[in-house]
């Protein structure tokens, strides 16, 4: 595994034994590329953006931070172990 293949794309924490790879651009919008995440990472992004809100922000992780919500995650998560999980809480 390679060095970007071993921390999250979103918190930049290291990667645990669960890894789960997410399409920056959705794959039902074209997206090809995929990069590692912590499951609760991932889940985090899709309970707070559609595919459709994902696909016309640049696929770059400060985007994504800039979405109050997701950068308030990525504060709380920041201190846990890599293999951390909790639920995660979708938008009403």
């Amino acid at each position: 595994m390679d060095d970007a293949a071993t921390i999250c794309w979103l918190c930049r924490r290291p990667l645990g034994r669960k890894v789960e790879w997410h399409h920056p651009i959705p794959k039902s919008r074209g997206g090809r590329l995929t990069v590692p995440l912590h499951p609760i990472c991932h889940r985090a992004i899709h309970a707070s953006l559609s595919n459709a809100q994902l696909a016309r922000m640049a696929p770059q992780p400060a985007s994504l931070l800039e979405v109050e919500e997701i950068a308030r995650f990525v504060r709380w998560v920041a201190g846990k172990p890599p293999d951390f999980h909790a639920p995660t809480r979708r938008k009403r």
